[in-house]
């Protein structure tokens, strides 16, 4: 389908649509009647994400407070909608493998080994330590050391001394052993233990983040009506639950415009027939 003839088509219902805009850091964005495609957006990803943004805009018809509450799948799908999500979310991997969080989890991986390493080596000189229990040994050594703001950041600048006379003093905490010569080796590997695991909550916020976002129905509906004009055939196959469902409700006019759009691409007629 040629992008023009789309936008046209859009503009007809009375949606504003700019293609030259930052769409607020997405390929695409919807909001308030109006769709903004990123100048930065592929050549051949413009058709499926003026889709995805349609579908918004129809959504946004059915649930007019779908942009704050992110929608539901009962009011796209019907009382049952629900029974719908692990065949949408599959969608989702599909259309946009960002959704799989494959990077964040092989990080993710990489840390929790780290964590383990260090574990293994406080464990040396203390087997019965526990990462959920007090390090009752550590806790005493760091209150007189000034290592004990490693456990906040990795990187510290301390100033000390007076205004005339005024010192500064890095620590890292890749130079533990250089910077504080009579830590402990079980010491410092519990500093970079808890380094590790403050990276592992992070990341973990990341992949809960993007998981909250995937998932949200407005999301879950814009990914299928794209999916379906990406690969319609592989997208029935791993679906055909919720595809026949939303296949029902085209006919029945239930998404509106979209059954025109779906019309149209199927058969190859003009939009603005």
């Amino acid at each position: 389908m040629d992008k023009k003839e789309l936008i046209k088509y859009f503009k007809s219902l009375g949606l504003t649509v700019h293609t030259s805009t930052k769409a607020r850091g997405h390929q695409g964005f919807f909001l308030k009647n109006r769709i903004d495609i990123s100048k930065n957006t592929p050549e051949n990803r413009i058709v499926p994400t003026l889709l995805h943004e349609f579908a918004h805009f129809i959504h946004s018809k059915i649930e007019p407070d779908m942009n704050k509450t992110g929608g539901t799948l009962k009011a796209l799908f019907g009382n049952d909608g629900d029974i719908f999500l692990p065949e949408l979310i599959r969608i989702t991997n599909f259309v946009d493998e960002n959704s799989l969080c494959v990077r964040l989890y092989e990080h993710k991986d990489r840390v929790k080994a780290k964590i383990k390493e260090y574990e293994n080596i406080i464990k040396e000189d203390y087997p019965k330590f526990m990462r959920s229990k007090k390090f009752k040994e550590f806790d005493k050594y760091i209150k007189k050391s000034k290592a004990k703001y490693l456990l906040k950041y990795d990187r510290v600048k301390l100033i000390e001394g007076g205004f005339f006379k005024k010192t500064e003093k890095l620590f890292t905490i890749d130079n533990i052993e250089k910077d504080f010569t009579d830590m402990p080796k079980a010491f410092a590997a519990y500093i970079r233990l808890k380094s590790y695991q403050k990276k592992q909550s992070r990341i973990s916020a990341r992949i809960n983040k993007y998981k909250k976002y995937y998932e949200r129905p407005t999301e879950l509906f814009a990914r299928l009506v794209e999916g379906l004009y990406l690969d319609n055939e592989w997208v029935e196959a791993v679906a055909p639950n919720v595809v026949r469902r939303y296949y029902e409700l085209l006919d029945e006019g239930f998404y509106m415009e979209l059954k025109h759009v779906h019309t149209c691409l199927r058969n190859g007629l003009c939009l603005l027939q």
